[in-house]
């Protein structure tokens, strides 16, 4: 069946020239008029679809040609848009910027040219004027496949320098659809590893999206950005959908082991289709925040700990011994526990000196040093997760390094930047660094489910 959605891809010549302020505040200007926006994000951010679901008040979604390949990219956006009138697509970094070294793989321009999405490229014009003809010319012609719809000048400083600005972009023949005012910008704090997570200033945040939000209604063409959505070609794909575990149709949620996902403010990085998966798997899936409840969710049989700020509350997570202890007797009891990142990070021994669950014989601290980067990865384990020799795709993003002990095998054997071991299994204990999308292996979370209604092997 053909499926029609009006969408568009907000892009961007680079980092940093307001991309994330023109998509969250165009959601919102869109919302506020009635309309239901589906939110999207492109690459493995899990920051600003925070921001989005603020912006939409529907869950933001991410589309990673990398993480899930680029055959689930119309798919996951369809099962994401479902039932919408428009949906807005945040790009990542520069529109032909991706994977590094695999081409046009992971980048904006990809995902829009799989989604069959016109773009609007975002400009920061604030040090510029008739250059801004050669810079978009280039875009423009860069990749005949992009169809670039027109642009939105962020951060110009004045009528006059506006006025510059069109004379110069009408001899490129490139349609103005906003131009939003230097002075105007709406400020997001960040920190070592980007935005400041929603979860973390709600308040402040509902504040920031509705100034974006009335920022671009002001400056921008509502109309105009809506007929360019429409105009969107057809899609043929299927919706997604999280394949569902026959053996559990009919069964009751009573007798659905109950799966622990750890939420809150320490724990915001997760993919929505992870809890899909789980729920379709045969899973009670209940969240909970290790800030501030003192037990895991009553019959736990299971456990994920996603990615996210445990050394921003080292001390309030381990001020919280009465959790860390019962977290340290399921897991060393042989429950599934699946932990990515924050999660590896929360199960060591130590963060920064201060005690944490103690599941695994490692040390974790905080470093001056970022690590990031796509990564190709094989199990080299079985696990609850996977089989060894399983290859899957991940992406690593912290400043920490985890210092281990003995007593666990490796997760992941990865090719990249170097050959190199990485990640625990220890028991039911899956830990490791690399953030993953199951929906690209849905057998993760099946695999995982069947494991809580099983018992536990000792760990």
């Amino acid at each position: 069946m053909v499926r029609s959605v009006p969408r568009l891809v907000v892009a961007a010549p680079s980092s940093g020239s307001g991309k994330t302020t023109v998509a969250t505040g165009l959601m919102a200007a869109l919302a506020r008029r009635g309309l239901s926006v589906s939110p999207h994000k492109v690459g493995p951010d899990y920051i600003d679809p925070g921001y989005h679901a603020l912006a939409t008040g529907r869950t933001g979604r991410n589309l990673d040609a990398y993480l899930c390949g680029p055959e689930l990219i119309a798919p996951l956006f369809l099962h994401g848009a479902r039932g919408c009138d428009v949906a807005v697509v945040e790009g990542a970094m520069g529109l032909f910027d991706g994977a590094a070294g695999e081409g046009e793989l992971a980048s904006t321009a990809q995902v829009a040219k799989l989604l069959r999405a016109p773009v609007v490229l975002v400009v920061d014009a604030s040090a510029q004027s008739r250059s801004v003809a050669a810079l978009v010319h280039g875009f423009v012609t860069f990749d005949p496949e992009v169809r670039i719809g027109g642009v939105i000048l962020n951060k110009v400083a004045s009528e006059r320098h506006e006025a510059l600005l069109r004379e110069a972009l009408r001899s490129v023949g490139v349609e103005v659809l906003g131009v939003l005012r230097r002075a105007e910008q709406v400020a997001t704090p960040s920190r070592h590893l980007g935005l400041v997570p929603v979860a973390e200033r709600r308040a402040a945040a509902l504040e920031a999206v509705a100034a974006m939000a009335e920022q671009v209604a002001d400056g921008c063409d509502l109309p105009a950005l809506l007929a360019l959505a429409r105009s969107a070609g057809a899609l043929p794909d299927e919706p997604w959908g999280a394949p569902e575990a026959p053996e559990m149709s009919g069964v009751s949620g009573a007798r659905r082991p109950v799966v622990a996902v750890a939420g809150g403010a320490a724990f915001t990085f997760s993919y929505a289709e992870h809890a899909e998966l789980l729920r379709a798997a045969g899973a009670q899936v209940v969240p909970f925040d290790p800030l501030r409840d003192e037990r895991l969710p009553e019959g736990t049989r299971g456990l994920v700990v996603g990615g996210g700020f445990p050394e921003v509350y080292a001390a309030e997570l381990s001020g919280n011994e009465a959790l860390r202890k019962q977290i340290a007797d399921l897991a060393l009891g042989g429950a599934p526990v699946a932990a990515e990142c924050a999660g590896l990070l929360y199960l060591c021994r130590e963060l920064d000196g201060r005690p944490m669950c103690g599941v695994l014989d490692a040390e974790a601290r905080m470093t001056g040093r970022l690590t990031l980067g796509y990564r190709d990865a094989v199990a080299v384990t079985d696990s609850v997760l996977a089989e060894a020799g399983t290859r899957m795709r991940g992406h690593e993003f912290h400043r920490t390094v985890v210092e281990p002990g003995a007593g666990a095998a490796a997760a992941w054997g990865v090719r990249a930047p170097v050959r190199r071991t990485e990640g625990f299994v220890q028991g039911g204990v899956h830990a490791s660094y690399l953030h993953t999308h199951w929906a690209a292996r849905p057998g993760v979370a099946r695999r995982f489910v069947e494991r809580c209604r099983t018992p536990w092997p000792a760990g």
